[in-house]
């Protein structure tokens, strides 16, 4: 790591997916020098560790040679349907324990330290869910977060945490493991069937863009103790995408439901309320979620 760089340190776990190379890139544009965390060898670097998070050790070696200034704690096993129950664990609360514990020993604490969670922790079908409804998982990875966040008090007094909840988010680059890349994908290539679940749940969708805007500003202006949730405020149903990206590529492909890929307990609606976000850093750059489509389907490859 660059010893001679005279700019603020950030540390970004996860920094190589999807949420990581946007915030990156929106960091270095704040003016850090950012490092951080991956879990594929392939794209390690001079300024990327390839480390496990379950690794305490691993994690204690990375924190004190970086000495992060500011840090975001991005990586996690994020795939609501991912099959390894033991990896969700170890990685969503054992690796934010390793790395939370790592950074409470050293002998400048970070001025900033934030904390992805998610609004998967809400659970139950709600509109207009703000960050004082009540918990109520629904699956392992909703409680794995939630227990994340109880973790995390125990550092409360020693380490500045700030909790984020994002609900739904998208863009270029992310996994077609996630619907709305998938049906973008889809559309782009002009395929002649869709096989998907239930179509008529509705989620809040904001850009990635956004996000990690909004990370940016509360790294920069830390706001401790403090919990904001990250959402656009607006509800769209999976029809309703399929509705607009059909009319913008003039294309119209069969969708077959298949029951295999409903999912159990999946909430039909799902609102969030980021008023006290906003409230706090100013308002976002300006995107409708039609906007965001329209981008990742200008990228996407025929």
């Amino acid at each position: 790591m660059d010893q001679s760089d005279s700019r603020p340190r950030a540390l970004v776990t996860g920094i190589t997916g999807f949420t990581g190379q946007y915030l990156k890139t929106e960091l270095e544009h704040l003016g850090y020098q950012v490092f951080g965390t991956t879990q594929n060898e392939d794209l390690a670097s001079p300024t990327v560790r390839h480390i496990d998070l379950r690794s305490a050790s691993e994690v204690e070696s990375l924190v004190h040679e970086s000495q992060p200034e500011v840090v975001a704690h991005l990586a996690a096993v994020s795939n609501v349907a991912h099959g390894s129950v033991d990896e969700i664990y170890a990685t969503n609360v054992v690796g934010t324990r390793s790395l939370l514990v790592a950074l409470a020993q050293l002998d400048k604490s970070p001025t900033s330290v934030l904390l992805a969670s998610s609004a998967n922790i809400y659970g139950t079908a709600a509109s207009g869910l703000d960050e004082t409804a009540i918990p109520s998982p629904q699956n392992d990875y909703a409680v794995s977060k939630l227990a994340m966040e109880y973790a995390a008090q125990l550092w409360a007094e020693k380490l500045p945490i700030t909790i984020v909840r994002p609900f739904n988010y998208t863009g270029v680059g992310q996994s077609e493991n996630f619907l709305v890349p998938k049906l973008v994908r889809s559309f782009a290539q002009r395929q002649n069937q869709l096989e998907l679940g239930n179509i008529e749940v509705s989620r809040d969708f904001s850009d990635v863009r956004t996000l990690v805007w909004a990370y940016g500003q509360l790294l920069s202006k830390p706001k401790p103790g403090e919990i904001f949730n990250v959402a656009s405020g607006t509800s769209t149903s999976i029809k309703q995408i399929l509705e607009f990206l059909s009319e913008v590529t003039n294309h119209t492909p069969r969708v077959v439901s298949i029951e295999s890929l409903k999912r159990g307990n999946e909430l039909q609606n799902l609102v969030g309320n980021a008023e006290k976000l906003w409230t706090t850093i100013g308002n976002p750059p300006v995107s409708t979620f039609e906007d965001t489509l329209r981008w990742m389907l200008g990228a996407a490859k025929p």
